[in-house]
């Protein structure tokens, strides 16, 4: 399961209404190769689900995962912080075994 926290959620829901993504819309999380550590996360809004996707409801939100993403995504949390060095979602992936210095790729 994958879960967002509140401030994660509060930040997407902006997102897809300055979008005007309509109510079959939501937030697709993905993974894609790429980065230092062999894997990279991917955030966007979309109308609608994709053809094969998991659709997860996360306090309202529904959240489009595809199946090659699916299985890096178990047990995930994302966040939204805020601090002096800047703001951004955040990832605590269980299955990581390791991740590059600015935390965006990670290997399993």
């Amino acid at each position: 399961m994958m879960t967002l926290t509140s401030r994660a959620i509060e930040e997407v829901r902006k997102f897809i209404e300055a979008e005007g993504i309509g109510t079959e819309g939501g937030l697709r999380v993905r993974v894609m190769p790429g980065g230092c550590s062999g894997f990279q996360y991917g955030l966007d809004v979309e109308d609608a689900p994709r053809d094969g996707d998991e659709i997860i409801n996360n306090a309202g939100l529904r959240v489009f995962v595809d199946p090659f993403s699916g299985q890096y995504l178990e047990g995930i949390e994302i966040d939204y912080v805020s601090s002096v060095m800047g703001a951004g979602f955040t990832f605590k992936n269980p299955n990581a075994a390791g991740s590059c210095g600015c935390g965006s790729s990670f290997t399993v």
